[in-house]
């Protein structure tokens, strides 16, 4: 579960570098320039997308080719798409739960493409398992002052407090372990790193690419920033790469500068930051190469906080499990409680920095995602602006590589180890620093403890790991009284345990833990076992802060071996949304009137789906207008933007004991009253209340009803609701087919061949209907074009055009969309009115008609559809009746309306007088509706007619 987008803090102070005849101070010289602060960036007009694995396809080589339906849609958006990784090697079975980079592509759009329409369209193909942005990074580089170290006797403090010189008594590493850096590049001329860096000897520079890997002459390594085979940095001020691998690799025993930790170990330059205007970052392609071309270990000391990517962690998977390596980032530079990526991804070791005295630096990330720390303060590395320079620098950046460089020795001297057991190495052999004065209040958040490289060759030690959870059912997130079971496997990564158990506690007081205990008994080396039998139980309590993350902690502990150790998850609760999913249909609605998604293009919500099928809908929403100039929404506006007019008042939230319904959800939302600065405000308070069941013939629909209340001190005179409800159905959503049913008045959409399901959305009560079905690619001559946005006048017209527009997309398909809505005559001051539509979805149109019969029927006979007002002085009876009915009515005109349950009017009365008579005698026996109009308001009646 991801945190929300935090901004990300970098400092920077003056480099100054070394004499290389000399460890003692240098004079002071001019300052590097400063590096721009680190950030992660989105980047502009290109996405990544996975396809959906077809199990029935058999695998083979390079990339798997893109559906006809997937290219129809590329072909007519304009986009390109081409293989992420042709070269990336297929899962192996032996190593279950790998990556197919094979069915990633990246997609380049038309200039004048807003990314999140992209993303829809390409997710409502119901082909592709995620679409993306691609995201830049940039290093994170954060020099310290050189006067906080000018009396450096000693050089390297770190190589002492990680005991790196005991450490290479044990184990110098060897030649063949690699380590990757993906980074800036290189300076292959300085004299502490030139011979260090790994070489391709099976394409040697002669313009061929003589080992068939897809790159020319990477003799050297690859610049996936420009493209090129030359990951130099010499005339680049962008030394960062360069300070990274003198950290992991610089030479040892040489007679100057500095020794890497990695001693023997040899580094490939992997350059991920452009030297061109046209390149772009290339961190995630370099991983992958890293992989394939025989890195054990990989370094990223850059990246970002914000939400997860799951590309990214597909690449990060890939070469963790596929390619068995152990991928390590630096942890981040902000001075925050935070998840930060890629360190925060799974499989890769987190690694935060501390300062010669092993306390946190005060601009050091911390999290419960951290794994360990390492010295990352006033570290001596190769500078690189010559061949003969060094430099004094600080940040996440130079921690994470001293622990590359022991990684690579672990990886040497345990070669039976595989990457998960090395990073348990690293991790259970640290030194314990949370009760040192710097780091009392931090105590959990810095990992294990501080690198100690002589106890990760030496000691041989216990550690077992939760592997996978589960959590059921399956959520995003979960609401308040949600109940939640969670398997988990967990797995031992060394030495034998003799009774593992694993403990589960919250360390949230709104996560309660009912069921905490799992005996895992008895484990071998690389054994693993579930608690599928016996799963945790938890409860959400019933009351939550929104947007609560809620940490659980896993302790492992084998008393009889004095093994214990601690994991953590966490648990998103209380979204500002709720999913309805007692039936076949799950929708999300949010706390500002949005249907599936918070907006446009966004990931906030699970979107609307039948029987856990592909979505149905990019996006959808609440519509109330009064004029053509005073409409308020929340979904798309002309502007490449969404409105925003509705704020929540009351957060949705699901009912604990839902009275009339097997699921009930309720919120309260409004937009501002209309002012001159405000001038397209209506000036309502909206109360939405959502209603689902599971048992037939009602669980093909849910049921929104929304009660709105005049703030104005004038009366709406009409007031339009409506649902804008942009279908995609799955198959091929660019081929629909939008219409409507009079006599259901039920809006609906389905494929203009072979269609595999019928969605749509039906008026149950709350005026006269109207309905506007849309063709999103409609020309520029149409009345409503939503290819260029949709603006107030649009949504306008979409809702007070009656039922003139009631079909698009014949006859071969188009991508559709609707506005189904209602008409109220008016709504005076401080009065209420309640509209209510049923969202169906269905596999055939029989079964999507029953479920709307179903609907009406349900929503009439279940729920209120009268305020008490409008119901004071009327009453009918006997109910039900043979044939007569006598009326009691309030003075004044009055008009009586006998309704079909399906809402046809059958017949119209109007009375003056106090007292009037129906005859139903001529009408079959049936369960029908009266809906007595007055001047007090509206109220409707069920009336069984009886043989």
């Amino acid at each position: 579960m991801a945190l929300s987008l935090l901004r990300k803090w970098a400092f920077f102070g003056w480099m100054l570098p070394l004499c290389a005849a000399s460890l003692t101070p240098a004079r002071a010289q001019a300052p590097a320039a400063p590096v721009a602060a680190s950030t992660r960036t989105v980047r502009p007009g290109q996405l990544v997308i996975k396809l959906k694995a077809d199990p029935n396809q058999q695998r083979r080589p390079g990339p798997v080719g893109l559906p006809t339906a997937l290219t129809a849609t590329l072909s007519r958006l304009g986009m390109a798409a081409q293989p992420k990784f042709p070269q990336a090697t297929a899962p192996n079975p032996a190593r279950p739960n790998g990556v197919d980079l094979g069915l990633i592509y990246e997609v380049t759009l038309p200039a004048a493409t807003p990314a999140a329409e992209a993303r829809q369209a390409l997710l409502k193909t119901g082909l592709v398992e995620y679409a993306e942005p691609l995201y830049d990074y940039q290093p994170l580089q954060l020099p310290n002052d050189p006067l906080a170290d000018s009396a450096r006797a000693d050089g390297q403090y770190h190589l002492r407090n990680i005991r790196a010189y005991q450490a290479w008594d044990v184990s110098q590493g060897d030649t063949s372990i690699v380590i990757g850096i993906a980074d800036g590049g290189t300076r292959f001329s300085h004299e502490d790193l030139k011979g260090q860096n790994q070489l391709n000897r099976r394409d040697q520079i002669d313009g061929l690419d003589n080992d068939g890997d897809g790159y020319v002459d990477n003799y050297y390594g690859w610049d996936f920033a420009d493209n090129d085979n030359d990951p130099d940095r010499r005339n680049d001020r962008l030394v960062h790469g360069i300070l990274v691998a003198g950290c992991a690799s610089g030479t040892v025993n040489n007679g100057l500068g500095i020794a890497g930790v990695g001693y023997k170990c040899r580094y490939l330059p992997l350059k991920i930051y452009a030297s061109t205007p046209t390149g772009s970052f290339g961190g995630y392609e370099a991983i992958v190469y890293a992989a394939d071309h025989g890195c054990q270990v990989i370094n990223l000391s850059w990246g970002g906080p914000g939400s997860p990517s799951r590309f990214e962690q597909d690449v990060i998977s890939y070469a963790a499990i596929n390619h068995d390596v152990v991928v390590i980032a630096a942890a981040g530079n902000t001075p925050a409680n935070l998840d930060f990526y890629p360190a925060s991804y799974e499989h890769v070791l987190s690694v935060a920095w501390t300062t010669r005295t092993d306390e946190r630096d005060p601009f050091a990330t911390y999290s419960r995602r951290v794994d360990l720390s390492a010295p990352g303060a006033q570290v001596l590395t190769t500078y690189g602006l010559t061949d003969s320079d060094y430099i004094a620098v600080g940040g996440s950046s130079f921690a994470a590589p001293l622990v590359a460089g022991v990684a690579g020795l672990v990886r040497s001297r345990f070669p039976n180890y595989n990457a998960a057991q090395v990073r348990a190495q690293l991790k259970r052999t640290t030194d314990n620093i949370d009760a040192l004065p710097g780091n009392v209040n931090y105590a959990g958040f810095l990992g294990s403890g501080r690198l100690n490289a002589f106890r990760a060759l030496t000691e041989n030690v216990r550690s077992a790991s939760v592997i996978r959870s589960t959590f059921a059912p399956a959520r995003a997130a979960y609401a308040p009284a949600d109940t939640i079971r969670l398997t988990v496997e967990v797995q031992n990564l060394l030495l034998p345990l003799d009774n593992l158990r694993v403990t589960l506690t919250s360390l949230s007081p709104y996560l309660i833990v009912r069921q905490a205990e799992f005996a895992a008994g008895p484990l071998a080396t690389l054994e693993q076992r579930t608690n599928a039998a016996t799963p945790y139980r938890l409860a959400v309590a019933a009351t939550v802060p929104v947007n609560t993350r809620a940490t659980l902690r896993y302790h492992l502990q084998d008393a009889a071996t004095g093994y214990e150790e601690d994991q953590y998850e966490t648990v998103l609760l209380n979204p500002d949304y709720v999913v309805l999913d007692a039936n076949n249909l799950t929708l999300t609605l949010t706390s500002r009137g949005n249907i599936g998604y918070d907006g446009l293009g966004s990931s906030v919500g699970v979107g609307v789906s039948y029987r856990q099928g592909p979505p149905l809908l990019s996006e959808g929403g609440l519509l109330v207008a009064t004029s053509a100039t005073r409409v308020s929404d929340n979904v798309r506006n002309d502007q490449r933007g969404a409105n925003a007019d509705f704020a929540a008042i009351g957060q949705v939230h699901c009912l604990p004991r839902p009275p009339r319904a097997d699921q009930e959800a309720e919120g309260v939302l409004r937009d501002q009253l209309p002012t001159a600065a405000m001038a397209r405000a209506v000036g309502v308070q909206v109360r939405q209340h959502a209603y689902a069941w599971a048992a037939a013939p009602h669980q093909n629909y849910v049921v929104l009803e929304y009660r709105l209340t005049n703030l104005t001190t004038d009366t709406l005179r009409p007031l339009h609701v409506g649902l804008f409800m942009d279908w995609d159905l799955p198959g091929a959503p660019e081929r629909n087919i939008a219409t409507w049913d009079a006599a259901r008045r039920l809006g609906y959409v389905y494929g203009a061949t072979a269609p595999e399901v019928f969605a749509g959305v039906q008026l149950l009560a709350g005026g006269t209907a109207s309905v506007y079905s849309l063709d999103n690619s409609s020309p520029l001559s149409a009345p409503v074009r939503l290819s260029d946005g949709f603006s107030t006048a649009e949504k306008w017209l979409s809702l007070s055009s009656g039922t003139a527009y009631q079909e698009a997309g014949r006859p071969n398909g188009s991508d559709v969309s609707q506005v189904v809505g209602a008409v109220l005559p008016r709504l005076a001051p401080a009065d209420s009115a309640t509209v209510a539509f049923a969202v169906l979805a269905a596999p055939t149109l029989p079964e999507l008609q029953a479920a709307a019969d179903a609907a009406r029927t349900r929503y009439e006979q279940v729920l209120p559809v009268s305020p008490a007002a409008a119901r004071a002085g009327i009453s009918l009876y006997p109910n039900p009746t043979t044939g007569l009915v006598n009326l009691t009515l309030p003075r004044g005109p009055v008009r009586v309306r006998v309704l079909s349950v399906l809402g046809q009017e059958l017949a119209t009365y109007h009375f003056q007088q106090p007292t009037g008579l129906l005859d139903l005698s001529a009408y079959p026996a049936g369960l029908y509706l009266v809906r007595v109009e007055h001047a007090a308001g509206m109220a409707t009646y069920r009336l069984l007619r009886q043989p």
